[in-house]
């Protein structure tokens, strides 16, 4: 069990809110982070493993002209998964994994090109811009590295966000981590 995962969780139920999850290359690694923590069921609503690219469009709600010029490894395509798999399972919070693990280059991407995001409750929501947050990785190392450290990366992201990094409260911030106290 991962320590982000189980912190992300701890925080999500704290918080009373939920996460769904949009895989690609981690092929449903995230997901398995996240229910391997007991009382995961709590916080976590479910993932959607999108593997193949016309599936982003067709469940995620990814823009189809957007996957056609550049293909799935993009920014906009990891931003645009998040809020879609958010807005699919009514949770406050999505992530999202697209990527290159190996052995070969996809979309004119390199081997290790990884986009992990983030969309919450400060996210615009459906039909709008994505108001969440995106990490461009580059990753070395075989594809089952490459497909872990897209999970530590994503999951740390979360954790950054829940943080109240992007806000800025550092009096709520200290509160969640000592339990509400």
């Amino acid at each position: 069990m991962s320590s982000a995962a189980a912190e992300a969780v701890r925080l999500l139920t704290v918080r009373g809110e939920t996460l769904a999850v949009a895989e690609s290359l981690t092929g449903g690694l995230v997901a398995a982070a996240i229910t391997a923590v007991p009382g995961a069921s709590k916080a976590f609503r479910g993932s959607v493993t999108a593997y193949a690219t016309e599936l982003k469009h067709r469940v995620l709600g990814v823009d189809a002209e957007l996957l056609a010029a550049g293909g799935a490894v993009d920014p906009r395509v990891a931003a645009q998964m998040a809020v879609g798999v958010r807005v699919a399972m009514g949770a406050d919070w999505g992530l999202a994994t697209t990527g290159v693990a190996g052995p070969e280059p996809q979309d004119g991407q390199p081997v290790g090109t990884v986009f992990v995001a983030v969309d919450g409750p400060f996210g615009a929501g459906e039909g709008s811009a994505p108001g969440g947050k995106v990490r461009e990785l580059r990753l070395n190392g075989d594809r089952a590295e490459i497909r872990r450290e897209s999970v530590r990366s994503v999951l740390a992201l979360l954790l950054e966000e829940l943080a109240g990094e992007r806000t800025g409260n550092a009096r709520a911030q200290d509160t969640e981590r000592n339990g509400g106290f």
